[in-house]
């Protein structure tokens, strides 16, 4: 096997080698983060660094960038305190990537790519109309990461809309029914297929 020392990456040219680590933590959960700022304006951004917090109390966290380079999702997060996330499907993967384009803060998103917002049950925050795992959060604590000038956002799952057919008997959602994708780097979108369920591992 290849061995790659640190002082070889940090030697990369910048867009390899963010390719390279990027890969390099596997498949990811990639989801759309609908927002709205106190002006009315929706936000819709592409993230692929949602991950579990725990089950009881339901939280939820992404990573985001640096304030220079991810301004809007954060911002009206902060304002606000709403967000909704919302899984990606196959029909309207290049819509969810036109997302990570930087348009300006006064342009709603939603309507700069063709994806139709919906509000449900009152909730401040706008959901993917498309999507069929979408539930929404309010926030609980941003936490600063000073090593990067990255952000955790932690959220409380607050709502769940969900198709039905998804959800197995034990509580189970069969993502792969309905396409949601996993995504690789910065630029590549996958399907995933079940290979296996097993039962909870107890020691011989």
């Amino acid at each position: 096997m290849q061995k790659i020392s640190l002082e070889e990456i940090k030697s990369w040219e910048r867009f390899y080698r963010a390719n390279f680590i990027n890969c390099l933590t596997g498949f990811k959960p990639v989801c759309l983060i609908g927002s709205i700022s106190n002006d009315g304006i929706a936000n819709l951004a592409v993230f692929s660094s949602v991950i579990h917090l725990g089950s009881n109390p339901a939280l939820v966290g992404y990573i985001n960038r640096p304030i220079a380079a991810a301004r809007d999702t954060i911002e009206n997060i902060r304002a606000t305190g709403a967000y909704t996330i919302n899984h990606i499907h196959p029909e309207f993967v290049d819509q969810a990537h036109q997302t990570s384009a930087k348009y300006p803060a006064e342009i709603n998103e939603f309507e700069a790519v063709s994806l139709e917002a919906v509000y449900e049950n009152d909730f401040a925050a706008p959901y993917v109309a498309a999507s069929k795992v979408r539930y929404g959060l309010q926030l609980e604590e941003i936490v600063p990461i000073k090593q990067n000038d990255t952000f955790l956002v932690i959220g409380s799952i607050h709502q769940v809309h969900i198709d039905s057919s998804l959800v197995q008997p034990d509580g189970f959602i069969s993502l792969e029914q309905c396409k949601s994708l996993a995504s690789l780097g910065n630029d590549a979108y996958y399907e995933t297929t079940s290979v296996a369920r097993i039962a909870y591992a107890k020691a011989k």
